[in-house]
């Protein structure tokens, strides 16, 4: 189930935005961005719907993906 961002709280997407770029490693080119910077490019991106929270409620977990790859294992 995709869950709105603006149906949690600030802190909560805070909190699962950290813990994805710190579970996911990603890589953001040559240069190394900040946490800020990393958070401020998922949530544009969450805005934009380019990724989605999806709640998953066989693990009880939210997870960030993809649209497409969310929309791919339904």
């Amino acid at each position: 189930m995709i869950i709105e961002i603006d149906q949690i709280s600030s802190e909560a997407l805070n909190a699962i935005i950290e813990n994805y770029i710190l579970r996911e490693g990603t890589d953001y080119g040559e240069s190394e961005c900040s946490m800020a910077d990393k958070k401020q490019q998922i949530t544009a991106q969450l805005k934009s719907k380019k990724i989605v929270l999806v709640y998953s409620e066989l693990h009880e977990t939210v997870n960030i993906l993809p649209f497409e790859q969310f929309t791919s294992h339904e």
